[in-house]
């Protein structure tokens, strides 16, 4: 079960990011095991799953898992555009020993609620018995999912456990507090407010480059303000920015992105790297 602090991991990439950068998973891994957060999910909205070819998203998977070796929880986004490729990459993702698979409503199309219900089904089903959890998130899949879809979906699927929420303001938030699912909290701003309200944890974009932070706030809610930390990455292509930022503190991951995403210009570069030397909230080389 998952539970705490999860990074939205970045994916390592290399040749204008066309590949993978393999080598540089396991030191990334140990440095989110180092911060003290409880695990990560892979290939999710920060970790640009959607972008990546199934085989990539299938190795990089396992390298994820294989990192981690136990001493993090890693979960592993599976949503993709077709129900099959879905089914593919929760199965692998069980299969590789993953702690949990989460997946997103196919983008583009705006299925109904019985196509959906399907569709969470036989992801479920296929990575049966690891816990499974649904990624709310209007903002990228273009369409909320019903709350009647999920209570279904939990009679349905009994190892159906929660739900990782990225839904912002609050009122679009709370309703999927639900009782007996466990939910993740995504937007920052909301960690206090939905930890108080009874979430079980978060699954944090910021926590890909900053996970310290993140893991203090979800410990102590209240304790850590993460908005001014999130708007200065949000000034850039946050995974661009969030690369450059992982180099700087050590990390040797490089700053390619999957294209259409792009790389920060060389103004957009020093004006991240004049706020890491003046404004971080933790020291960076």
């Amino acid at each position: 079960m998952l539970r705490g602090a999860l990074a939205a991991a970045l994916t390592p990439l290399r040749d204008a990011g066309e590949s993978l950068d393999e080598e540089a998973i396991a030191p990334y891994v140990d440095f989110l095991a180092a911060s003290g957060v409880d695990g990560l999910l892979a290939l999710g909205t920060t970790g640009e799953g959607f972008l990546l070819p199934l085989e990539q998203r299938l190795r990089a998977a396992q390298l994820f898992v294989e990192a981690a070796d136990g001493r993090l929880l890693v979960a592993v986004h599976c949503g993709a555009q077709s129900t099959w490729d879905t089914v593919q990459l929760a199965a692998h993702a069980a299969d590789i020993g993953a702690d949990g698979i989460a997946v997103m409503p196919p983008p583009y199309f705006m299925l109904d609620e019985a196509e959906l219900l399907s569709h969470f089904d036989a992801a479920a089903r296929a990575c049966a018995p690891t816990p499974f959890y649904v990624y709310e998130f209007a903002a990228r899949s273009g369409y909320p999912v019903p709350i009647a879809v999920l209570l279904r979906l939990l009679e349905a699927a009994p190892n159906f456990r929660g739900l990782k929420v990225s839904d912002t303001p609050w009122e679009r938030f709370a309703p999927y507090l639900i009782e007996g699912l466990d939910v993740f909290v995504g937007p920052e701003s909301l960690l206090s407010q939905g930890l108080a309200a009874g979430a079980t944890g978060a699954v944090s974009a910021l926590a890909s480059t900053f996970p310290e932070l993140v893991a203090a706030a979800v410990r102590e809610p209240g304790s850590t303000d993460l908005g001014p930390v999130r708007a200065a990455l949000e000034r850039f292509p946050f995974q661009a920015a969030a690369k450059v930022v992982l180099a700087r503190r050590g990390v040797p991951v490089g700053p390619d992105v999957r294209r259409p995403l792009r790389l920060l210009t060389d103004e957009e570069r020093k004006e991240l790297e004049r706020w890491l030397e003046s404004s971080s909230p933790v020291p960076v080389p």
